[in-house]
């Protein structure tokens, strides 16, 4: 699956801008992370339509990258987010970062992550049953 980064200055209103841009092409977010610094902040987003957000977002004059991340679906309960962690930390995969949200109408918690090794990651989730996401199944969401 990919996610949209977005690098911003840290200054009023550039969150703002990122965002009604989206609307304004009719892209949905699906989930949004901010990351900052004092000077700059980096936006990261999952989006029913990357390749639209992509070329919107660079065609504003934004600084953009797609990256690729993980999405795996798991039972929104105390605990979840440590059952995928635990997998991952005995496979000696480090996670870089993650954010989560809940599905609509799954009403299961969605981990998005970015590890070490995406490949090797994802044969191993898969092999212990957690259901991992596409671009698709996000769009559904």
């Amino acid at each position: 699956m990919k996610q949209i980064s977005v690098f911003l200055e840290n200054k009023r209103g550039r969150l703002f801008e990122v965002c009604n841009l989206l609307g304004e092409n009719g892209l949905n977010i699906r989930a949004l992370s901010v990351a900052d610094t004092a000077d700059f902040g980096i936006v990261r987003m999952i989006i029913e339509d990357y390749d639209r957000a992509y070329q919107a977002l660079k065609g504003s004059g934004f600084t953009v990258a797609l990256t690729d991340v993980i999405a795996v679906e798991v039972p929104d309960v105390p605990g979840g987010l440590a059952r995928v962690l635990e997998v991952l930390k005995d496979a000696e995969i480090n996670v870089e970062y993650l954010y989560c949200f809940v599905g609509r109408h799954s009403g299961r918690a969605i981990d998005v992550m970015r590890v070490e090794n995406i490949e090797e990651a994802t044969q191993i989730l898969r092999e212990k049953g957690f259901k991992l996401l596409s671009d698709q199944d996000i769009a559904s969401i």
